[in-house]
């Protein structure tokens, strides 16, 4: 039996978090021998030092081997065979699935005697570089303020990562974090990292003028892994952009994994000798508490818009203009009621087969065929695309990847000559697409069909059409914390052909592939946000929260069929879950990628919202028409209720 990691020491019982004597500490052995030979000289310090000023996007350096091999192998032996790893998944700061990683290293002179015993070398290595002499190191190379020596301050762990974890887009702002840095150890030793594999760091450049900053949508720089390799910078808020790339590659007999030991080293605290009373960063501008900000809604209705009720029929004229679009299954009077009964219950609504069969039949061919022609496809050379795969005249990213990144349709209206590069066939899957965009979401007969289905009044909103890459796109979760939003998603992400399901190991339905669209209750205060159980937990609707009622799960015709002819007769279905199955800790609804499927959210102030990364195993894009709209509630008065 492994002995415990040290997340479980820490965890135990009080009695045995008592510190141990004879414990390694950072004054109990000279550090230098252990780490590469004139590391510490003067002209090595100059060097890294200039190194460090001077590089780009922002301030790093990059030290090819730190320490000693002999103390480096010991420490990966160490690691291999008695450390015990957890799994923790979340959208911002850690990967999906999840990233496997240890408690904090600082734990192990908490541990038995018994068990300390087998990390002497992982103890050395933790104690070196906490040192005073590698604490002064650092400052002579960065120039950064006093580091703490406290041992509540020492902060490293343990993380592998295995096929599909990855991190995605932040600044490393939080606390007292002063320097960052991660110690590669990938396996097997033998066998160097292969830039295919993915795995890499990226940095990213501070937008120039952004206020507050934000990164660019494209890494400008990378580092691949390699073995002994040290990369550290200072943390600072709203410039220290960086992600971690998806690794692609399988765990092979050999133990191939992309193992690392990362932390940070915080500022000197009050009372310690060197602590200098200094300004406190404006962490307002970091990554994380960037996460709480409000959407733009840059479009409102027009003054000429005949004011609406929820209650009111539609017109023969909104009837006429919505069915070259809607199904007419959900225009009918019967069904309509039956979608209002069935939201305000529930909150959220998914209407399968939602377009007519003739636009539904072009995109599912068009958007498949663009996934092939833009090296996106199931079929693609690189496992990890490049960051301008399917940019071109037509779609370009969007930013800021600390909140979000996924292709948007151009502004470049569509030349109507056809040797034009911006050129849109009509009936194309752009062509469709924009006009599902920019005709049908904002047209006043869409917003009175919302108002009729939700008994809200659509206000101002926006509207766009996204196309997620695979390894590439995602959106962060965000929340607005004093009002209501209606969420509206177009699916149309195209199924599998018969022939993908048999040979692709995965499907959109299991979730593994990510691209799903998630809600999350409102974090307690002492709750990290961004932490939930997986997104195949179920949630049934009671008390106006959203319900799962498909789970996405359909891509197929048939599904779909019973699922718009179950709605329009109002049935409810079962519940999920009983109220005493229900887990309070899971998403308040997912629903996986799926083909033209809208999909309708009342989304209440504070809940968090997002769509998860979509993995580099994907066979293909997620597409969809996503629009989100202020709303507000009518009230009767009693004139009008009598």
């Amino acid at each position: 039996m492994r002995p415990r990691s040290p997340t479980e020491a820490v965890n135990g019982p009080p009695a045995k978090r008592q510190r141990r004597s004879g414990s390694f500490g950072t004054d109990s052995h000279d550090p230098v021998p252990f780490f590469a030979t004139n590391l510490f000289s003067p002209s090595s310090i100059s060097s890294l030092g200039e190194q460090y000023q001077s590089a780009q996007p922002w301030k790093h350096v990059v030290i090819d081997k730190l320490f000693q091999e002999s103390l480096l192998t010991r420490v990966k032996d160490e690691i291999v065979e008695h450390l015990s790893f957890t799994e923790k998944e979340t959208d911002i700061y850690r990967a999906s699935p999840s990233v496997l990683q240890t408690g904090d290293l600082a734990s192990l002179n908490y541990l038995e005697e018994s068990q300390r015993k087998l990390f002497p070398a992982l103890q050395t290595l933790r104690d070196s570089l906490y040192s005073k002499e590698f604490r002064d190191f650092i400052r002579k190379v960065t120039g950064c303020g006093p580091l703490s020596s406290r041992k509540d301050r020492q902060d490293m762990s343990v993380n592998t990562y295995k096929k599909t974890c990855h991190l995605l887009n932040h600044d490393d702002v939080i606390g007292s974090r002063r320097v960052s840095y991660i110690l590669y150890m990938p396996l097997p030793i033998d066998q160097p990292w292969q830039s295919e594999w993915g795995g890499a760091l990226e940095l990213y450049p501070v937008v120039p003028g952004s206020n507050p900053p934000e990164p660019a949508a494209i890494p400008s720089k990378t580092i691949e892994p390699s073995w002994g390799q040290w990369v550290m910078f200072e943390v600072q808020p709203g410039k220290s952009f960086h992600s971690v790339e998806e690794v692609v590659v399988d765990t092979d007999r050999n133990g191939r994994q992309r193992l690392s030991i990362s932390g940070w080293f915080h500022r000197a605290q009050p009372g310690e000798e060197d602590y200098e009373d200094e300004p406190e960063a404006d962490t307002f501008i970091s990554s994380r508490n960037q996460l709480i900000s409000h959407s733009s809604l840059a479009h409102s209705y027009t003054e000429n818009d005949q004011p609406l009720l929820p209650s009111d029929a539609l017109t023969s004229e909104a009837i006429t203009f919505l069915s070259a679009y809607i199904n007419p299954v959900y225009l009918t009077p019967k069904a309509m009621t039956a979608l209002t009964e069935r939201f305000a219950a529930e909150s959220s609504l998914e209407l399968h087969r939602f377009l007519v069969d003739n636009l539904a039949e072009k995109l599912q061919t068009g958007l498949a065929q663009r996934d092939v022609e833009d090296g996106l496809g199931e079929r693609r050379a690189r496992r990890m695309p490049s960051h301008s795969s399917g940019t071109n005249v037509q779609w370009h990213v969007k930013g800021p990847p600390h909140k979000s990144r996924y292709c948007i349709l151009s502004d470049k209206r569509p030349s109507g000559r056809p040797n034009s590069p911006s050129y849109i066939a009509e009936d194309s899957p752009e062509w469709i697409m924009r006009r599902l965009q920019d005709v049908l979401f904002p047209s006043p007969a869409f917003r009175a069909w919302l108002a009729n289905v939700t008994s809200l009044l659509p206000l101002r909103h926006s509207v766009e059409a996204r196309r997620f890459r695979p390894g590439l796109d995602y959106t962060l979760a965000t929340s607005e914390e004093s009002e209501a939003r209606l969420d509206v998603c177009l699916a149309l992400t195209p199924p599998l052909e018969p022939a993908q399901i048999k040979r692709l190991d995965g499907s959109w339905e299991s979730g593994e592939w990510g691209g799903w669209e998630c809600y999350l209750a409102p974090p307690d205060t002492e709750e990290d946000p961004t932490v939930y159980k997986s997104s195949k937990s179920h949630k049934s609707g009671k008390n106006g929260k959203p319900s799962e009622q498909s789970n996405g799960t359909s891509n197929g015709d048939a599904t779909n069929g019973h699922a718009h002819d179950r709605l329009a007769e109002g049935d409810d279905g079962d519940e999920s879950m009983s109220e005493d199955e229900e887990d309070d800790s899971g998403p308040l609804l997912t629903v996986q990628p799926g083909f033209n499927r809208l999909l309708l959210v009342l989304r209440d102030e504070r809940v968090m919202h997002f769509t998860k990364y979509l993995s580099a195993s994907a066979p293909g894009c997620r597409w969809d028409v996503y629009g989100e709209w202020e709303v507000g509630m009518v009230e009767e008065n009693e004139t009008d209720a009598d």
